[in-house]
């Protein structure tokens, strides 16, 4: 587990040449997944296009750096609509204001914690006027660009310290995993923006042959290495999220 400001401004390492590729800038969120889905890329020589890593391509989030395998693992955001979708809309945590559904401001975040490995947002630190707790993410309904709302019992996610996260989100993965419906289908609310990017991703990719197995957040193989994509690929992929998209992208060829 890691907090968010353990993770801005380290070096980013390649360990195919040992070479640094730049500094975490930023972490973009992904309000729907609640986690991080990419680390951006401060790099003086990339002055015109925004850089950046999936989180899913990180090696390891240390004390001194964050590895990659090579620098393959950096994309350029503008080449890929679906991510670049995510940078805009700017969805921050810390130092956001937290209300109930119903309206009742709660307090503030002034920081939130991430599962190193998968970049799930675990909890955050809430400032309650004078007082101080951690939040359980899973009382959040709504990851939002000013404000973060949060399920009427909230009270009920407060923790003393940021210790007991990782305990609790052993236990509601587990209970999630025996509850979880396996027939569910998923619910996508898009926009007229959102739309038009999913389309635009669409036509770049129809056509290309992808070079690898393409596998789901569970590790299925849902798109063949050497199939040529249709519309029906693409949008298996980009029903799995930005990230599952992203790792098609790079791994085609016309």
């Amino acid at each position: 587990m890691k907090k968010s400001s353990q993770i801005t401004n380290l070096p980013i390492i390649s360990i195919a040449n040992g070479q640094q590729v730049g500094k975490v800038k930023s972490l973009v969120i992904n309000p729907d997944k609640g986690s991080i889905e990419f680390l951006t890329i401060e790099n003086e020589e990339w002055q015109v296009s925004v850089k950046a890593i999936p989180f899913k391509r990180v090696v390891g989030i240390g004390e001194y750096a964050v590895t990659i395998e090579s620098d393959h693992a950096v994309i350029d955001l503008n080449e890929i609509p679906v991510a670049n979708q995510l940078v805009n809309k700017k969805i921050k945590i810390t130092n956001t204001k937290v209300m109930t559904r119903k309206g009742e401001l709660i307090g503030e975040v002034t920081e939130f914690y991430a599962d190193e490995e998968t970049g799930t947002i675990l909890g955050m630190d809430l400032q309650l006027g004078n007082k101080a707790v951690v939040l359980l993410s899973s009382y959040v309904l709504t990851f939002g660009k000013d404000i973060i709302i949060v399920k009427e019992d909230v009270s009920e996610g407060y923790l003393e310290n940021a210790e007991q996260l990782d305990s609790n989100n052993k236990v509601e993965a587990e209970q999630a995993e025996i509850f979880e419906d396996p027939i569910a289908e998923p619910f996508f609310d898009r926009t007229k923006d959102e739309n038009l990017l999913i389309e635009k991703q669409i036509e770049l990719l129809t056509g290309k042959r992808v070079l690898k197995d393409i596998v789901d957040l569970n590790g299925n193989v849902i798109i063949p290495s050497e199939t040529v994509l249709t519309r029906h690929e693409i949008e298996l992929a980009q029903e799995e999220g930005p990230s599952v998209v992203v790792e098609l992208s790079m791994n085609v060829e016309a």
